[in-house]
């Protein structure tokens, strides 16, 4: 069973058995996936989606110790936006308690560790983060300006099939306005707590080309054949 911290109870051993593990977290529509798909293509890393994960997480979970995660078992399309603020949104977030961090590892412990594995994850703070590390240039937060995300998520929900998808008969444009509030939230407090931890974040403003984005990661992950440090090992 998933437990809510379980670095806590393994301590360094932990963060040894995922030194091959590389991680691209922070906002939403940052071009997390994009980035990470790019690793992929040029490097020739595996790839974790979280997103996708979390489909099949939400049959492990357990009301005493995901209270949130485990709410969204029964929810409708829109159930998670109707007659909420965007902060009420941020708080009902499970990725705020470490709710998922669990069932990540333990994923990812299940999985072959020959290769570089990079994960996709939205859903996981910096504090929750940071005890699964080696060293802090395994990790990086993608943090959006306002405007790139909100151009990002009007591109997203132009088409009505995929709006009424997620949130059902809400109004898209109310459903896009809380959303920018609670993902403001959530950036600040990614970036609160990776400043205090020392990992390192990224600006997300469409200045830089993902070609690049994805070419500085490879260097910072170590997973470029001409990169200073070494391709990781198990």
């Amino acid at each position: 069973m998933a437990t809510t911290h379980p670095a806590q109870e393994s301590g360094t051993s932990l963060t040894h058995r995922l030194r091959h593990v590389r991680w691209i977290a922070g906002g939403t529509a940052s071009g997390k996936s994009t980035v990470a798909a790019g690793l992929v293509r040029e490097f020739g890393v595996e790839l974790y989606s979280g997103d996708r994960a979390e489909q099949q997480w939400i049959a492990r979970a357990v009301p005493h110790r995901q209270p949130r995660f485990f709410a969204l078992r029964d929810q409708r399309p829109g159930d998670n936006w109707r007659g909420r603020t965007g902060k009420q949104a941020f708080e009902a977030m499970p990725g705020r308690s470490g709710e998922t961090v669990g069932f990540l590892v333990e994923d990812l412990l299940a999985r072959p560790a020959e290769r570089p594995v990079v994960v996709d994850y939205f859903g996981i703070l910096p504090r929750d983060l940071a005890p699964l590390l080696e060293r802090p240039e395994q990790a990086v937060f993608l943090v959006p300006t306002p405007q790139f995300r909100r151009a990002a998520l009007r591109r997203r929900y132009a088409d009505p099939r995929r709006a009424r998808a997620n949130w059902g008969d809400l109004d898209p444009a109310d459903v896009i306005r809380t959303r920018l509030e609670r993902d403001a939230l959530w950036d600040a407090e990614v970036t609160e707590q990776a400043h205090d931890l020392g990992l390192p974040i990224m600006t997300v403003d469409g200045a830089c080309s993902a070609e690049r984005i994805i070419d500085r990661l490879g260097r910072q992950f170590g997973v470029r054949a001409d990169s200073h440090e070494k391709r990781p090992t198990t």
